[in-house]
């Protein structure tokens, strides 16, 4: 097994190496409240691992600056004021150059606290820092994506991702039958809270693609008018698309009488085979109705993943975001981790080709607002029965 003081170099070098292409003015822009600048994402994994283990575990440790609490809380009320998530852009200072100085400061103190004996609580919070940074990981691509793909320049990047598996187009189904299956994490290894506690649950008989929904097959559901048929929609995706005058999903464009959409390699022509990346709970639901189908629950998706190949998409299920019976969220800080953003949610499950290696499982439930699309979300279809 990979020494702890190894696996924490080596995920710590990982979010550098997402970013070792920037300019310095990339890593400071904020075009969406919900894309961080990549320099926050880098100085707010380092306050991570300096308030929750190097403040309380490292003799003699002090603060690198006190200020930094301020700039890199993110939303932990309990740990005090901090700056709103929509004035992240306009932190011009601190620097680049001292976030990185910062980075380096707290790395060498990791590296003094994890040289000797720890205790289970600092190894128990080191595993939990390193699964945060690697959640940041996914969203440093993603941001960077967002960040130079609404540049009018569209310029290329470093894009770090895994192969995509392209699809066959045959729409071929699993049949799970109807039955009592066990949900949760179940293991010895890392897991988030929101996975647990393992319990049972009752589903009727259903079918769910092999595939995902591929590029091809959305844009029939365009083509046939599927952003402008009502009948299609709930109300909010409805007045979503119109506000936004939304005809495709995010990074599509239409020039010169063909579909494109942007990458790290820069604008290229639509992949029909590629599965269909960057939609919206709204419209993954509008296109498994056009289709007289549905998205799978939560539940559905877990029992059925071991059949299909999956990790290309966070795959939109639907399920919202809910506790499982017999949660519990952590005393203290740490409790804030999950159980707050129980509302208002949807359950996406799989993984996507930016996500960290190692850092998916079939239990894991990834979850954003119905309209969020930035991510490398997509959908399988599935249905009841009769």
């Amino acid at each position: 097994m990979e020494a702890l003081s190894s696996k924490y170099k080596r995920v710590r070098k990982r979010s550098e190496d997402i970013c070792s292409t920037l300019k310095t003015e990339d890593y400071v822009v904020q075009p969406m409240v919900d894309v961080s600048p990549p320099k926050w994402h880098l100085g707010h994994t380092s306050w991570f691992f300096e308030t929750f283990l190097l403040i309380s575990h490292l003799k003699g440790y002090t603060p690198y600056d006190p200020t930094y609490s301020y700039v890199f809380n993110s939303y932990y009320e309990s740990l005090g004021v901090r700056v709103i998530r929509t004035d992240r852009g306009n932190l011009s200072r601190p620097t680049v150059e001292e976030v990185y100085d910062y980075r380096h400061h707290v790395d060498a103190a990791m590296e003094d606290l994890l040289s000797g004996s720890i205790s289970d609580q600092v190894n128990m919070l080191t595993v939990l820092g390193l699964n945060h940074e690697e959640q940041h990981q996914e969203l440093l691509a993603t941001d960077i994506k967002y960040i130079l793909g609404h540049n009018p320049l569209f310029p290329t990047y470093r894009e770090i991702s895994n192969p995509i598996r392209v699809a066959t187009g045959a729409e071929e189904f699993i049949v799970i039958q109807e039955g009592t299956y066990d949900i949760g994490f179940n293991g010895s290894g890392f897991c988030y809270d929101n996975e647990l506690a393992r319990h049972m649950v009752y589903l009727p008989a259903y079918k769910i693609a092999k595939e995902l929904v591929t590029n091809g097959q959305f844009l029939e559901f365009i083509e046939d008018g599927g952003y402008h048929k009502h009948e299609y929609w709930h109300a909010e995706g409805l007045e979503w698309v119109k506000n936004n005058n939304l005809v495709a999903p995010l990074y599509w464009h239409h020039m010169n009488n063909q579909w494109v959409h942007y990458n790290a390699t820069g604008i290229k022509p639509l992949k029909l085979d590629e599965p269909v990346a960057h939609i919206s709970y709204y419209e993954a639901f509008a296109f498994a109705t056009w289709k007289e189908m549905r998205l799978p629950t939560e539940f559905e998706w877990e029992v059925a993943c071991g059949q299909f190949d999956w990790g290309d998409r966070w795959e939109w299920t639907g399920s919202a975001y809910l506790p499982y019976p017999g949660y519990s969220k952590a005393a203290g800080p740490v409790g804030e981790y999950n159980g707050k953003f129980m509302v208002n949610q949807m359950v996406l499950r799989g993984a996507s080709v930016v996500t960290s290696p190692g850092h998916s499982r079939p239990s894991y439930r990834n979850f954003f607002h119905p309209h969020i699309r930035w991510q490398y979300s997509g959908v399988r279809l599935a249905q009841r029965m009769n």
